[in-house]
């Protein structure tokens, strides 16, 4: 039974080198994102400290702020 199932009729090999592709790829893509967010929020604290409502006003003010926020609604 357990055989069937990681057999496939032949086509197992490749169907679970594709999963197995697929799971790194995605696991890799995540470990990056993380990463990077880790970064832009270290270098967000370092800039601006903790977030409070003072700072979030200023922050909103800045040319690039409202660059980059222009496409959204509200942070």
């Amino acid at each position: 039974m357990i055989n069937e199932l990681l057999n496939m009729n032949g086509y197992g090999l490749y169907v679970w080198s594709a999963f197995s592709f697929t799971l790194l790829s995605f696991a890799t893509l995540y470990s990056v994102t993380k990463v990077q967010y880790i970064r832009e929020k270290n270098k967000f604290i370092a800039k601006y400290g903790e977030l409070d409502a003072q700072k979030a006003k200023i922050a909103r003010t800045q040319t690039i702020n409202q660059e980059i926020l222009s496409g959204s609604q509200n942070i």
